[in-house]
């Protein structure tokens, strides 16, 4: 017999929700049996919520990591627009999971904002109840309640995201949103419920960090497990809120799909015809992109501030240094922003469609059919008078392609049958 596909065992592992029913009812049996038979008090309960949220969100980074749907970045951002356009990865052996160049991008984002939430929640609940700390007993039952919570939190999406075939469904950004979802949940059941049991236990001038973690162990844990539960539930049956999502007239944001997948149709009738920007468009146009992207300036600015600094204190060489970056660095981030959205596209109007395909990764970043467009416009700037050249710009119902610095449009235009609106003159 065959020996089964690595994907085709996991699917088969993780199907119905019990591995991911299980998680949820031991992540929030844990605390009761602490508090019940191993004399936890609340900065142990705390401290293990605490770990739970970072523990969530470092398997949620991995499930971003090989999301199997484009992430969703603005055209128009400098850099990672025209990148998150390649709509390509890298495939992993054995596996039909890829690490997506979009997913790419999002991470070194996500990754930051979700340890400042994590430290964040940790400063204001652990930081708040764990006046006397933990005990030694206390803390090696914590220790393996966390690692048991690692393990646990691993198997589940090894054999529900990824044999479950989830990944497909998801893009980096819908992978990490959960866990801003739990972080809330524990924050704020921690808040509520010290403060509720605080408002009866401390002098009217005392504050909420002079309550006895001791005191509110058995309150705190129900507050805490009733929110968190809630939330995990949720989460557990998010495909059943979807389909609520869908079927009623209300948009409460459950049904949300990220983009597919799949990548664009670069197929064309011949004949086809090839137009590129002339290599002195490029160059013009890299050097204009700055006036277009203000976060360029603030990098100019910073290394011409910080360059200004060190010529009031005399010291030219580094002063300099700094005043040559701040030309260069813009620039060469114009260039490369340039380069990749508009310098390495190709324009293919073949008698069907027209293509932009990317030359780099030799990928095609989008198709528009003749029936596509809702309005055709040839526009010069400034910049095309001075070069000679002229930007088509095809709209969309609800998009819009521009081709900027084209010598000849004329094979871009002749793929319509509407006739292009032009400048007078």
């Amino acid at each position: 017999m065959p020996s089964l596909h690595l994907s085709d065992r996991l699917r088969a592992l993780g199907r119905g929700r019990r591995p991911r029913a299980l998680s949820v009812a031991v992540a929030n049996l844990f605390p009761l049996v602490g508090v019940v038979s191993l004399g936890w008090n609340a900065a142990a309960l705390m401290t293990l919520y605490w770990f739970e949220l970072g523990i969530a969100s470092g398997w949620a980074l991995v499930r971003g990591l090989f999301a199997g749907r484009p992430s969703e970045i603005e055209r128009e951002m400098l850099l990672s627009g025209p990148l998150a356009q390649r709509r390509i990865g890298l495939s992993l052996p054995w596996t039909d999971v890829q690490v997506r160049l979009s997913s790419l991008l999002v991470l070194p984002i996500a990754a930051p904002i979700l340890a400042v939430v994590w430290l964040f929640v940790g400063g204001l609940t652990v930081g708040v109840v764990a006046d006397g700390g933990l005990g030694p007993d206390a803390l090696d039952t914590v220790t393996l309640a966390i690692l048991a919570l690692f393990v646990g939190e691993g198997a589940t999406t090894l054999v529900e995201y990824f044999g479950r075939g989830e990944h497909r469904d998801h893009s980096a950004q819908t992978a990490i949103r959960g866990v801003f979802a739990r972080g809330a949940a524990i924050f704020l059941g921690a808040m509520f419920t010290v403060t509720v049991v605080g408002a009866g236990r401390l002098e009217d001038d005392a504050p909420i960090s002079a309550l006895s973690s001791d005191a509110i162990g058995l309150p705190l844990l129900l507050g805490i497990v009733a929110v968190k539960a809630a939330f995990d539930l949720g989460g557990l049956y998010g495909d059943r809120l979807a389909a609520f999502d869908e079927s009623s007239a209300l948009d409460l944001g459950f049904s949300y799909d990220p983009p597919p997948p799949e990548p664009v149709d670069g197929s064309l009738a011949e004949p086809v015809e090839t137009v590129r920007q002339s290599r002195r468009a490029r160059v013009a146009g890299a050097l204009a992109t700055p006036l277009g992207h203000p976060g360029l300036w603030y990098i100019a600015g910073i290394f011409a501030f910080v360059g200004l600094l060190f010529a009031v204190g005399g010291n030219w060489p580094i002063a300099g240094t700094l005043a040559a970056a701040a030309v260069a660095v813009p620039l060469a981030l114009a260039a490369l922003d340039h380069e990749l959205r508009y310098g390495l596209v190709e324009y293919r109007a073949g008698d069907d469609a027209l293509v932009a395909r990317d030359r780099l990764f030799g990928v095609a970043l989008w198709r528009v059919e003749p029936w596509d467009e809702t309005d055709l416009r040839v526009r010069r700037g400034r910049l095309d008078r001075r070069l000679d050249t002229e930007t088509v710009v095809i709209e969309l119902r609800d998009d819009e392609y521009r081709i900027p610095g084209l010598a000849d449009s004329e094979p871009v235009l002749s793929v319509f049958d509407r006739r292009a609106d032009r400048p007078d003159g």
